[in-house]
């Protein structure tokens, strides 16, 4: 039996690696892209088990060219800016990756008469403003996107369910909320918070842990968790439709960093940074995923206990070389 054939943007990432992972352990060939010279740290395990091609989201021709090489039957579109906060200082560059590069996408997508399911993969960021503060978000929620990155994957968003309905496209959306776990860059909150106590255990960092707004309340799962979806979005996602990933719990940053202090050996004080206090930011985020578990089977497997824990322990080790170094 031929082996089922994944193309995934942005594999060296955060969320594109543990896909790769997640797909290799479920039979699928996978050929992934990266931009020129960006590091495969995160593939070290796996690399000599996929194909990685050096691609620019933005060079059209060449990612067609690639998909008409391969010839997936799944088409996995990650490749993204990715935060949120910096997107307010590179605004045009995130319009530019997160939209016309889906453009790019879709159009090498189209092309490509044996492709099953393009998997889109948007984000939360999209809903941006709404009322009541506290609601639980559904996929029929209003759009009112007031972050670049959010305006981008909206707009994005919008021209991948064009496709569908122009072209016939087999496309799904991915409305993904936070998520979280080994891997993830230190620019996200999580992860900066693991790394500085890591660091500060380690004798790396002065013993003094800094944060941005504690009070506000997300929906967070285990990429591990999200990157099972992304599959089984692939495999029995309807085209055209949306489908919320997430955990269907808010839970305030300040417990999230409580979860990882309590694993400290140290005690570390903690201080406010006024200049990681990012603007127009949203109190509550919070989502309802009966629709993928209903239609794909979707189940989160991950505790935020085990995440924040298993992210910790990451960043304990990346860090462990440095400070025999030192």
């Amino acid at each position: 039996m031929t082996s089922r054939t994944a193309f995934i943007t942005g594999i060296p990432g955060f969320a594109g690696s543990f896909l790769a992972e997640e797909l290799l352990a479920c039979g699928y060939r996978v050929v992934g892209t990266m931009r020129e010279g960006e590091s495969t740290h995160h593939l070290s395990a796996i690399e000599h088990r996929i194909t990685l091609f050096e691609a620019d989201i933005l060079d059209a021709e060449h990612n067609r060219k690639l998909v008409r090489k391969f010839k997936p039957d799944y088409i996995f579109h990650l490749a993204a800016m990715a935060s949120v906060g910096r997107s307010f200082e590179m605004e045009r560059m995130t319009f530019l990756v997160n939209f016309e590069g889906t453009l790019n996408m879709l159009d090498a997508a189209r092309a490509h008469a044996g492709l099953r399911k393009f998997v889109f993969v948007s984000s939360a960021d999209c809903y941006g403003v709404f009322a009541p503060k506290n609601k639980t978000l559904r996929e029929d929620q209003p759009l009112n996107p007031v972050s670049p990155y959010g305006i981008a994957k909206a707009a994005a968003e919008q021209a991948a369910r064009y496709y569908h309905r122009a072209y016939n496209l087999p496309v799904v959306v991915a409305r993904s909320f936070n998520h979280s776990g080994p891997r993830q860059s230190d620019s996200f909150a999580i992860p900066s918070f693991a790394h500085q106590i890591a660091a500060i255990e380690s004798g790396l960092h002065k013993p003094e842990l800094l944060v941005g707004d504690l009070s506000a309340r997300r929906d967070i799962s285990d990429v591990r968790d999200i990157v099972r979806g992304y599959r089984l979005l692939a495999e029995r996602g309807k085209p055209g439709n949306i489908y919320q990933l997430c955990s269907g719990r808010a839970v305030a940053m300040s417990r999230v960093l409580e979860m990882l202090l309590k694993t400290s050996h140290r005690r570390i004080p903690v201080r406010v940074d006024k200049t990681r206090l990012r603007k127009a930011d949203i109190p509550i985020l919070k989502g309802d995923n009966r629709k993928a578990v209903r239609e794909l089977g979707y189940a989160p497997r991950h505790s935020l206990q085990s995440t924040v824990a298993d992210t910790l322990n990451y960043w304990r080790h990346e860090l462990s070389g440095q400070s025999t170094r030192e």
